[in-house]
């Protein structure tokens, strides 16, 4: 519970951030973390509150998501440990729910801290900071590999190495599998690596676990489309995952979307890591050029900050959704999510170098202009009488030499499943008919009830299909990922 009435007398102190004048120069960590001893002191402030909101990870009322932790993160005994300097047994307790806590404690929105009582009357614990500080420090000690599967050991191989693929990958490595993990891309990571700027999660984090995973006898085949290899898997394969992501994107249908110039949100952010790490010039450049934005998620957001650095002329970030509130009555919704006005580091940074917040709000793209290539999008403004948007005004016309969308994600491929002879989940498809005037608000699709697809089949050897992340949830945040894969690996391993 930290310190008795430490709540009182110690004020929340979040991480510093770099100014944008310096953060925009380059694609490095913009956050500057607290020193251990620091972020002891904020652990010190978690109160015996009784009832630990923050380590629910459960769905209250109409709730579209969980209320604390999915991972059930033991934040309390957790923050005690830290604030008493016993930080090794701190770092075994998150290690306990949390396989990743470098990537959680780095890119989670921190529902806990949503959920966190002492948040109700004052500041909340800064839980997500103490994750990222008991991280940093346990890296710092070393990370042990697992040990090595025996040669006769079972056989699982995942399909995709993003948050959902890697916790499966850990957990079925942790019990004695031999495991194999497909990648399409040249490098582990997923969305972790390539949907993730580099100023929001260093590549050298994610490659440092990877690195760990490797010693502990998990094999990544990178640059392999695992759908031209199906007799081999699941002739060699006991079980079977799919972890895809929801990796088709949503689009904008409307009249000029042929124009060069118009990329979805993951192309231009896998772009940007990609010609980091290769250390190249990268192909979708946003110099100099007006940049507009459609859509008002992290990924937006990330975009955003990606044409900063580039050297945007301009950018604005058209976003159909009503502007929220700047504050409501927490008392009313608490401990749910609030639906408040924030700025992401990416608008915080154009707001500190354009003077205004680059976000227009209840506002509908309704169509692409220009000759070969993108020259202007036009918009038109929304109204949300009687609860329902409606088009109202006069059009309008933003210039553009650069358009990202970023409408969020609409399921997995569904090619995937059926070539290896799989009925997929209910999932949604992307619509010929889709226009920009009627898309959907939210990401999420209905998850299939199961992880599991195929029990094994020991007559004909099939191996036993079980599907985790984003592919059976919809998109979502990588702690629900995580979260899922735990909990696909535990159905598998009770299978088995």
């Amino acid at each position: 519970m930290g310190r008795i009435g430490a709540f009182l007398h110690i004020d929340r102190v979040d991480h510093a951030i770099r100014p944008a004048s310096e953060s925009v120069c380059d694609f490095d960590d913009y956050v500057v973390p607290l020193t251990l001893e620091e972020q002891s002191e904020q652990a010190s402030r978690c109160m015996n509150c009784g009832v630990a909101f923050c380590q629910s990870g459960i769905r209250l009322g109409g709730s579209k998501h969980e209320v604390g932790c999915p991972l059930h993160n033991l934040i309390p005994e957790t923050n005690d440990l830290l604030y008493r300097h016993r930080f090794d047994d701190a770092v075994k307790r998150v290690a306990l729910t949390n396989p990743f806590p470098e990537f959680t404690g780095r890119v989670c929105p921190a529902p806990c801290e949503v959920a966190c009582n002492l948040g109700l009357h004052k500041k909340a614990v800064t839980i997500n900071d103490n994750e990222r500080a008991l991280s940093d420090y346990a890296w710092e000690q070393g990370i042990d590999p697992l040990p090595l599967p025996s040669d006769d050991a079972s056989v699982v191989s995942i399909i995709g190495s993003g948050p959902a693929g890697l916790t499966v990958a850990w957990e079925m490595a942790r019990a004695g599998w031999r495991v194999r993990v497909y990648e399409k891309a040249d490098r582990p990571g997923g969305l972790l690596m390539y949907g993730i700027p580099n100023m929001k999660l260093p590549k050298w984090v994610i490659d440092r676990r990877i690195d760990v995973m490797k010693q502990s006898g998990i094999e990544f085949i990178c640059n392999t489309d695992a759908t031209e290899h199906v007799d081999n898997i699941t002739t060699e394969s006991d079980a079977l995952v799919f972890a895809i992501g929801a990796q088709v994107p949503r689009d904008v249908a409307v009249d000029g979307r042929e124009l060069d110039g118009i990329y979805f949100a993951v192309d231009y952010l896998s772009e940007i890591t990609n010609s980091l790490l290769d250390d190249r010039s990268c192909t979708i450049s946003a110099k100099d050029k007006d940049v507009v934005v459609i859509g008002g998620g992290d990924t937006g957001n990330d975009c955003v900050g990606c044409a900063l650095r580039q050297g945007a002329k301009s950018i604005t970030q058209v976003i159909r959704a009503q502007k929220a509130p700047e504050m409501c009555n927490i008392q009313e919704v608490w401990p749910a999510e609030r639906n408040v006005f924030t700025q992401g580091y990416g608008q915080r940074e154009a707001c500190e170098l354009f003077g205004r917040d680059p976000r227009i709000f209840s506002t509908d793209t309704i169509a692409f202009k220009g000759n070969n290539a993108v020259e202007a999008v036009e918009i038109q403004a929304l109204s949300y009488e009687g609860g329902r948007h409606r088009i109202e005004g006069a059009e309008d016309s933003l210039p553009a030499q650069l358009v990202l969308i970023a409408k969020g994600f609409l399921g997995a491929d569904r090619s995937v499943f059926e070539a290896f002879d799989v009925e997929p989940p209910n999932l949604q498809t992307p619509s010929d008919s889709f226009q920009g005037s009627s898309s959907l608000e939210n990401n999420s699709v209905a998850s299939c009830s199961s992880h599991c697809l195929r029990a094994f089949d020991q007559q004909v050897q099939k191996p036993a299909v079980f599907i985790a992340g984003d592919s059976r949830l919809g998109s979502t945040l990588v702690v629900n990922a995580i979260a899922d894969g735990l909990d696909c690996a535990r159905e598998l391993l009770a299978m088995f």
